[in-house]
């Protein structure tokens, strides 16, 4: 499944999100233009378990626990990443207020990146992405809007089609998808790379955690707009 927008309207611009999407579609051009040198710096900036955990207390590295959430290793990766935080992180940010939400983005990234080292603490590979950040979006939007709507690309036998699905659907199904291939592949990231489910997990876990911290009091959630219902929508669009 594959979202493509959904029915919570924001009340005001998400600038934050904007400026996240822009500075690591800028950073990525840079990696780009970096060529093969784009290596030294994934390896400098990319969190790397086993230099962190020799190092904890090394101010450089601890900072790779930010600076790495702003590096992607490929077009995909970056734009995978960039059109989940666009679609779900503008009602986070609306209920979070700038401040608080770009505070709540950065510790959900680190505490992503946290339990990925703490599920392989002795590879030298280095952990780069926003997804652990947007985990954490994605956990939060789900407890915000859990009968939402989400308008999803849906490969049904030889056609794809789209549906209105509740967030608790997609995002649910989304983690459970995380989940289970972290559980699969747990021995195997010990020591290899690859897509890095476990901060998925972590991160998705504390996004719903901080929600109640940084949710602002004097908020209500926006009326939904098409497909109120929590019941699945019948009608189908291609």
């Amino acid at each position: 499944m594959f979202p493509l927008r959904d029915n919570v309207p924001s009340r005001r611009f998400p600038v934050v999100t904007l400026v996240i999407v822009v500075v690591n579609v800028l950073l990525f051009l840079f990696e780009v233009m970096l060529g093969q040198n784009a290596t030294a710096l994934t390896e400098s900036f990319g969190v790397v378990p086993a230099r962190l955990i020799g190092n904890w207390y090394s101010p450089v590295v601890l900072f790779t626990l930010f600076s790495s959430m702003y590096l992607h290793g490929g077009w995909a990766h970056l734009i995978g990443n960039m059109w989940y935080l666009w679609i779900f992180g503008d009602n986070v940010e609306d209920r979070m207020g700038r401040l608080g939400y770009f505070i709540f983005y950065t510790l959900c990234g680190i505490a992503a990146a946290l339990i990925q080292v703490a599920v392989a603490p002795r590879s030298e590979i280095p952990i780069i992405g926003a997804s652990g950040a947007i985990a954490g979006v994605l956990g939060a939007y789900l407890l915000l809007y859990p009968t939402a709507r989400v308008s999803t690309l849906v490969p049904v036998f030889y056609f794809i089609r789209i549906i209105w699905l509740p967030a608790i659907l997609v995002l649910g199904g989304w983690f459970l998808v995380q989940l289970l291939n972290g559980l699969a592949t747990l021995n195997v990231q010990m020591m290899t790379g690859g897509v890095a489910f476990w901060a998925h997990i972590g991160g998705f876990v504390a996004g719903m955690a901080l929600l109640p911290i940084f949710r602002r009091r004097n908020t209500q959630p926006p009326s939904l707009g098409y497909g109120q219902s929590s019941t699945l929508d019948s009608r189908y669009r291609w």
